[in-house]
């Protein structure tokens, strides 16, 4: 019989989440770096988004999650209609999304995409893998923003065509600029660049699903 590994207890985030804009139909919340969107199986690991969002609003549900280390912006829906329909419109990828990254080295492309299939690695959970027999297509298009003078690294805007597990995390790595701070795909000097993963989102458009009007929500950058 294997011994079984320790569970992970995520530290205890004391940054309160902070509501942007809301209405009958959703939440718009910036997330801060350090909290799980659900809460975990362990015990120790119940505190969330969702577990403290519910406090206040018993029926909110998630439309999509951020990463434990991801901060910035998320969209919550309040009842089944409009989760129903924010659903449909990330499926049809009409919700556009925008995050910023420091990124490890300095790029020479200032723009460029990055189409390179996803995958669970069964054997090393919870890391996915590029593979081109049991992966998914990922698209990511990237911008460079900056490239500081004193630093070794680039900032640069992500642009998602869709929304794979670690999807920017291992598609920096395969470019061969890990997000600085990521404790799963990063080189150990690019992970000990940074205390926490540099990785935000910072923008999210979809359709209100009351007016049809375009939401445009925006998250200011924390690093």
């Amino acid at each position: 019989m294997q011994p079984q590994a320790d569970p992970f207890i995520v530290p205890v985030c004391h940054e309160d989440i902070r509501i942007i804009d809301q209405n009958d139909n959703f939440l718009l919340i910036e997330k801060p770096s350090g909290l799980l969107s659900l809460s975990g199986k362990h015990p120790l690991n119940k505190d969330s988004v969702h577990f403290r969002l519910v406090q206040d609003f018993p029926s909110a549900t998630l439309v999509h999650r951020l990463d434990f280390g991801t901060s910035g912006i998320m969209l919550v829906a309040l009842n089944k209609a409009a989760n129903a329909h924010f659903t449909r419109q990330f499926q049809a990828r009409t919700v556009e999304k925008s995050y910023t990254a420091l990124l490890y080295g300095e790029l020479q492309d200032d723009s460029g995409s990055i189409e390179l299939p996803i995958a669970k690695d069964v054997e090393n959970f919870p890391l996915q893998k590029i593979c081109s027999q049991t992966g998914k297509l990922a698209v990511t298009f990237f911008k460079v923003l900056d490239r500081p003078s004193d630093k070794k690294c680039t900032r640069v805007e992500f642009i998602p065509h869709s929304g794979r597990t670690h999807q920017l995390r291992i598609h920096s790595r395969e470019m061969g600029h890990p997000i600085l701070g990521c404790d799963l795909y990063a080189c150990d000097e690019a992970f000990g660049m940074a205390s926490r993963l540099m990785l935000h989102a910072g923008r999210l458009e979809f359709d209100d699903p009351m007016s049809g009007e375009r939401v445009v929500g925006v998250s200011d950058v924390p690093f």
